[in-house]
Order: structure tokens, then sequence, then C-alpha cells
């Protein structure tokens, strides 16, 4: 489970990325919002927890995160007045924690708001074998017959495990965001389209002819197995 933790304080930065590893999450701090939204689409995450300062600066931060992503988010503050709290929920934060907040706390809010959300670490996915290709959460690699195993990225991952866990039923490019990315809306057919290419050359025998996903112009994608 991939989180990014952003907290301008590089103690507190410090002391929250060791509690979130130790409850068993994947955490990549930062001091630079504006950096991870801005390569979102190549970097996402399954959870955000902000430590926010100043209450204008932390609204506004929030209102960037969902201006790009619907993911969880969890902020940190100090202890703030009901307006302040009201503004933070209805800007988008899941969950507003006030500080100190114990170690143990913040883990399980953290699980539970992934827990709401539907997310589930990689390592807990089943392993998917269906005929001449598997593809192995643990390891997030893909094995086709007569190949050797070949590592994708979370991306590609993601994009893969959502193709093959619906196989014969075409997945539209809005879900394919929403599912890939974490955010919902009209969906980028290009950013779609480029991330299926890539796929492609990983696990096609001839990427030009598509053997496993299959394109259907203007609607969306769908894993085969069934001769074309």
């Amino acid at each position: 489970m991939q989180a990014f933790l952003i907290a301008a304080d590089s103690d507190e930065r410090e002391v929250l990325t060791f509690v979130l590893r130790h409850a068993g999450l994947a955490v990549s701090p930062s001091g630079d919002l504006a950096r991870i939204l801005a390569n979102w689409t190549e970097l996402p995450a399954d959870l955000i927890i902000l430590a926010g300062g100043e209450a204008v600066e932390v609204e506004a931060q929030i209102a960037a995160v969902r201006g790009v992503t619907e993911v969880p988010l969890v902020v940190l503050v100090d202890p703030p007045a009901e307006a302040r709290l009201l503004a933070l929920l209805r800007g988008g934060a899941d969950v507003v924690l006030a500080r100190p907040v114990s170690p143990q706390l913040l883990a399980e809010y953290a699980r539970v708001v992934l827990r709401r959300s539907g997310a589930v670490p990689a390592f807990m996915l089943p392993r998917l074998d269906l005929e001449e290709i598997s593809l192995d959460p643990a390891t997030r690699t893909v094995a086709v017959s007569g190949r050797e195993p070949c590592r994708l990225t979370q991306l590609e991952f993601r994009l893969l495990y959502v193709l093959m866990t619906n196989r014969e039923q075409v997945v539209p490019t809005e879900a394919i965001v929403e599912r890939v990315w974490g955010y919902a809306g009209e969906g980028d057919r290009e950013l779609v389209r480029g991330l299926v290419s890539r796929l492609r050359h990983k696990i096609e025998p001839d990427p030009d002819k598509p053997r496993f996903i299959e394109t259907l112009s203007g609607v969306g994608y769908r894993f085969s197995l069934e001769s074309r």
C-alpha cells in the first residue's frame, strides 16, 4: 500500500514516516505537495497524509489535492476550532486529526480510510493465472508462456490487474482512469492509450497486433484470451 506523506517540518516528517512504515505502509515522504501532484499520473498512491500548517495554506493544499485525485486524504493540524474543522472536511479532507496524535491512532485511521475506499494492499491480492499469462501482485511481475517474467510499473500493474479481473468484459476508459489513477471524471483517453501501449510492449507477442488487450474505439478496452 503506497502513501504520500507531505510535511514541511523535517522532524515531523521523519517521525510520521517511521510510524506509518511500522504500520505496514510504503511511505514516500516529501515537503513538496506541488511536485507530487504534478507527477500524479505517473506516480499515484493509495493514500495522502498531509501534516499542515496555517489554516489558509492547508485549505489551499486540500483543494489542490482534490483537483487531481479522490484518494483518501488524512490531514494533521494543530487543534482546530469547529469552524476550521468544518472547512477542512467540506474542502475534501476525509479525516482531520489534531496534534499531537498517537502513532496507534494515526495508523488506525489510515487503515480505516483505506478500507472504506476499497483499496487493498498488492501483497493481499490473489495471483492471477489465466492459461498462457499469469500476474503476480506480490512481485508485480507478469509471465507470458515462452517468455521470461517481466516486472511492471505501478500503473502498468494496476491496469493489467483491472483488465484481467474483468476478462472478456469491456472496461470503459473512464473506469480505467478511476481505478488506475485514483480520480473520477471524464477519462483522459490519451493518458490511457499511452499506458496501454507500454503494457502491450511488455506482454504482447506482437504489440502491433494485440493478442490480449483489445481496443474498442470510443468505448474502452477488453482483456481476452479468445483468438482474434
